[in-house]
């Protein structure tokens, strides 16, 4: 039982150390040799976890979609009607709650790998994608919570108006990254609200 916890320590050690690489320098530019250099392990203790850097990616990209959603729900714990967890959510983007001085977006494998994978390995695209789906389906949920309660005016059906708003915040996301300031994910903030107080508007 020991060797079994400590086993799942050194993996979790493996990803953890992992995601940083990659979110700095993409999966690609990131070679195994300097993975276990950062993690301090054999090459050969790699391979026990993982069969190939490949399988290592999609553990990473599962892993990564499953902390996201957790992160999602804990972010919507604390009182407020739909408009107030939607704007909490996109605010997240721009400030994480637990450490204002980041973003979500700076944290985010989608912005960073997306184009990357996508041409790379037809697994882990589906896996990014999958977890992308997923959470374009809660958002929409916020947004029919919003209408329910009345906090957000009619308009666009939610699961079109969701994947509106994700795809505009991922645009702005990348900008902010490439010009290394935040300016675009504000802008993205304004967008949102005049989206979300146009009533009547028809897909």
């Amino acid at each position: 039982m020991q060797r079994t916890k400590k086993a799942a320590t050194k993996r979790q050690h493996i990803l953890e150390t992992g995601y940083r690489l990659v979110l700095k320098k993409g999966f690609a530019a990131v070679g195994l040799q300097e993975i276990l250099k950062s993690c301090g392990i054999p090459k050969g203790s790699f391979y026990h976890y993982f069969p190939s850097k490949e399988a290592f990616g999609c553990e990473l990209l599962k892993e990564y979609t499953n902390d996201y959603g957790c992160k999602f729900s804990q972010l919507l714990t604390a009182s407020g009607s739909g408009r107030d967890n939607l704007m909490r959510y996109w605010d997240a983007w721009i400030a994480d709650p637990d450490d204002p001085t980041r973003g979500w977006a700076e944290e985010c494998l989608v912005v960073k790998l997306a184009a990357e994978v996508a041409d790379m390995s037809e697994t882990m695209r589906q896996i990014l994608d999958d977890g992308v789906q997923q959470l374009i389906v809660k958002i929409a949920t916020l947004i029919e919570n919003g209408r329910s309660d009345g906090s957000l005016a009619d308009g666009v059906p939610p699961l079109q108006l969701a994947r509106m708003l994700y795809q505009m915040w991922m645009g702005a996301a990348l900008l902010a990254k490439l010009s290394q300031d935040k300016e675009p994910l504000h802008e993205a903030r304004n967008s949102t609200l005049l989206m979300l107080d146009c009533s009547d508007t028809k897909a």
